[in-house]
């Protein structure tokens, strides 16, 4: 991806350039394209963008915001990478936030929102390739929490989204298509939930869909540690 630069520098074309950036790095950092834990150098980017390194300071800072590049003063950028006992302590918070998010998002929720998440529901499972299937997953979730009026509450979930998805895509590399039907059924459940606007069972279901993804990702350590170290 090469984006141009314009000859005045300006604050609001750099601006422009290093959102331009930063979506072209999340969604590499997302779909696994780039190995964790390793350094990101600034003049490679900016060759690589056809720009300048200040564009892409800026596009690194906003990463760093979402929990996707780690920076350190005076030595440089590198791609996050937490190791499964963050990972195992991040799904334990989850618990208890998300179904937050979900109730209060709930009491808010229009009901052409509520058809977009049963047509996501829809395409978790007729979803053919992983991908896919941690798009639509993902999508779900968020969409779900978006109506809360709780923006700090949805920034820290988003960031532990991002921060565990090597972790849900090693996972579900686990697991396999066949292995899905019970995130499957747990989808519906909540789904249905949600379309009874019932906020005691839609935070009791995810609070229980969250458990049980956690208490595999434990039981599934080992396997899931050679999984992520060989990407």
């Amino acid at each position: 991806m090469k984006i141009a630069n314009t000859p005045d520098g300006s604050t609001a074309e750099s601006s422009v350039l290093s959102h331009a950036i930063a979506n072209d790095l999340r969604e590499g950092i997302m779909l696994g394209r780039y190995q964790l834990g390793t350094r990101v150098r600034q003049d490679e980017l900016a060759e690589r963008y056809g720009t300048s390194r200040i564009p892409v300071r800026e596009a690194l800072r906003d990463l760093e915001s979402e929990g996707l590049v780690v920076l350190v003063p005076n030595r440089g950028a590198w791609i996050a990478k937490i190791d499964i006992e963050e990972c195992v302590e991040i799904y334990k918070i989850r618990e208890y936030m998300e179904p937050l998010a979900l109730s209060e998002s709930l009491k808010l929720m229009d009901a052409a929102t509520v058809e977009q998440l049963d047509r996501l529901v829809q395409q978790i499972e007729s979803a053919h390739e992983l991908e896919e299937f941690l798009k639509f997953d993902r999508e779900f979730h968020l969409l779900s929490y978006r109506h809360a009026k709780m923006p700090t509450l949805f920034s820290m979930i988003e960031r532990f989204w991002n921060t565990t998805q090597h972790y849900r895509r090693a996972y579900s590399r686990v697991i396999g298509r066949e292995g899905q039907w019970i995130i499957h059924h747990e989808h519906r459940l909540i789904m249905d939930a949600i379309s009874r606007r019932d906020s005691v069972d839609a935070e009791q279901l995810l609070q229980v869909h969250i458990r049980r993804t956690r208490c595999q990702l434990q039981k599934n350590e080992r396997m899931l540690q050679l999984v992520t170290a060989s990407k």
